[in-house]
């Protein structure tokens, strides 16, 4: 039973900045692959960056150069930072925790990013 809080979320100007968070209750995760979703209105949820027990990041392209994952597994938290923020990143942000080949897939509630032109 893992939950998952997310903070950070806010309105920001385009080009402005955001560091979101994500912590993790029940367990230690450092086994778990995380990511970052998003989901604007209308739009299926989309993967936005994710990384790798080892630390391998991996981003979709209209993300690319701008924002940033990361993790701390001695905290059980997970960050994106946003850099360079464009309205079309406007977006409920979702944290993910998955466990490699199995079943275990954990989502935060989500966090509101709103860009404004």
């Amino acid at each position: 039973q893992v939950q998952l809080v997310e903070s950070g979320g806010g309105l920001v100007q385009a080009g402005g900045s955001l560091r979101l968070s994500c912590t993790a209750s029940g367990s230690a995760f450092r086994l778990y692959a995380m990511g970052w979703y998003r989901q604007a209105p209308g739009k299926e949820r989309e993967l936005v960056a994710s990384i790798t027990s080892g630390g391998s990041e991996n981003y979709a392209d209209s993300v690319k150069g701008r924002f940033t994952i990361s993790r701390d597994n001695a905290k059980n938290t997970l960050y994106l930072q946003l850099n360079s923020l464009k309205p079309e990143d406007t977006a409920v942000y979702y944290c993910n925790f998955k466990l490699p080949m199995t079943s275990m897939n954990y989502w935060g509630q989500g966090t509101q990013v709103t860009v404004s032109s």
